[in-house]
């Protein structure tokens, strides 16, 4: 696992139970609600698939957005890990406490210590609930893990994330009508 850890102050995304032949397009959605929003990263857990890393990758690449995304073979190694960095562990279900509940906390102890939030696909194992620092629910009805890490980041940040671009490379003109592209000159020599 190559991950550029930054906890404290970072949130990061765990994927756990990833399925190749199931998950592809909604472990992607994950990677991609988690870049947008403000996450620096998603760890996928599961089975092993390089093409849905790389996708994450190239849109991160191509919109030159410092993101990372990367496999892990164990879940709980992860979890150890940021543990281990001082990161708070929250895991996203819908058998937590209500968000509402818990936020001002989360917020302060993302300050100061940054949060690996947890998603599953699938059965999350019950090992998942007992080594969280925090088991948070969005609602306490099914729902998809994909909306749950949006709800998650946008109050985590106050709604800051919807504002601004973090974008290094290609930048979107609002338009009440149309779309506008601009692509900022890359820094680099050419010598």
């Amino acid at each position: 696992m190559d991950l550029k850890l930054g906890c404290p102050g970072g949130l990061y995304v765990l994927r756990l139970g990833h399925r190749p032949r199931r998950d592809k397009r909604i472990t992607t959605h994950c990677g991609l609600v988690a870049l947008a929003l403000g996450a620096r990263g998603i760890i996928i857990s599961g089975g092993h698939d390089e093409a849905v890393v790389d996708s994450i990758r190239d849109v991160a690449d191509r919109w030159h957005v410092d993101f990372s995304a990367d496999l892990a073979g164990s879940w709980e190694d992860v979890v150890r890990e940021f543990k281990d960095r001082g990161c708070l562990v929250v895991h996203l279900t819908m058998y937590g406490v209500n968000l509402p509940f818990v936020l001002d906390g989360l917020k302060n102890a993302f300050r100061k210590r940054g949060i690996l939030a947890i998603i599953g696909s699938g059965k999350v194992p019950a090992a998942v609930f007992e080594m969280s620092d925090l088991n948070v629910a969005i609602t306490h009805l099914p729902h998809s893990e994909v909306a749950a890490l949006a709800i998650f980041a946008d109050r985590l940040f106050g709604g800051v994330e919807l504002l601004s671009s973090r974008s290094r490379g290609l930048i979107i003109l609002p338009q009440h009508r149309g779309k506008a592209v601009l692509h900022r000159i890359s820094q680099r020599s050419s010598i």
